[in-house]
């Protein structure tokens, strides 16, 4: 069920390997690797948990919602990245203004399984919603769809409790195709994409969608247990 493909990587400006070999970010690249197992931590503890409701769910309602799960961790280069874009220049911002160095992306069957989940997820004591962007209901202007959540999870120590911020993307199938095939045409081409493809890319998001509205409708008519799900 759970993956690790790093998801979808763009490429780094070459600079930036220069920059972080330099003597005022050596201490930056150094905190930040000692982070990682926090990091690395958070992430598993929300995988886990995801996959305890998608057994629960599939027991109690003879149902899985969740297709499968893929993770990742934003690489050194990558962070150093983003706090260049923002302006940060210690650890310490760093950890309290970029969310989404730890991802999960949660693959789910049907629309109605991606709000199940959050809300149920999200409602969990130990977890911390701190956002919630629905590109579902509102898509980004190029066709994107997609459930955000930014959610905080304890790690625990031998000697402290550490909340750290994960970032959770839940979308279905249809989704999930869509925005991988559109960040193939569009960034793996290495030539200007059209004005008329942009278009055309939209076009397919809002055909997808209709599709996973039908597949949903389809399904709620076969499986009575379904309806017990989704209340």
């Amino acid at each position: 069920m759970t993956n690790t493909n790093g998801f979808i990587r763009q490429g780094l400006d070459p600079s930036l390997e220069e920059i972080i070999f330099t003597e005022d970010w050596q201490h930056v690249v150094y905190d930040i690797s000692a982070l990682s197992t926090l990091y690395n931590a958070g992430m598993k503890e929300v995988i886990t948990k995801l996959e305890i409701l998608d057994t629960e769910f599939s027991s109690l309602y003879n149902h899985n919602p969740i297709h499968h799960i893929e993770h990742r961790l934003k690489s050194p280069l990558s962070i150093i990245e983003k706090m260049q874009k923002k302006g940060i220049e210690s650890t310490q911002d760093m950890i309290d203004a970029i969310t989404d160095i730890a991802g999960v992306r949660v693959v789910c069957n049907y629309i109605e399984d991606v709000y199940s989940l959050a809300e149920t997820l999200a409602g969990q004591n130990d977890i911390t919603l701190m956002e919630q962007r629905d590109y579902i209901k509102t898509p980004k202007d190029n066709g994107y769809r997609s459930l955000h959540l930014i959610v905080k999870v304890p790690v625990f120590l031998s000697s402290s409790t550490e909340h750290i911020f994960v970032e959770i993307q839940l979308r279905t199938i249809a989704m999930d195709m869509w925005a991988s095939l559109e960040h193939e045409i569009r960034y793996k081409r290495h030539r200007k994409i059209s004005d008329r493809s942009i278009a055309e890319l939209k076009i397919c998001s809002e055909m997808l969608h209709s599709v996973d509205n039908t597949m949903q409708n389809i399904y709620k008519h076969t499986d009575d247990t379904y309806d017990a799900f989704c209340l």
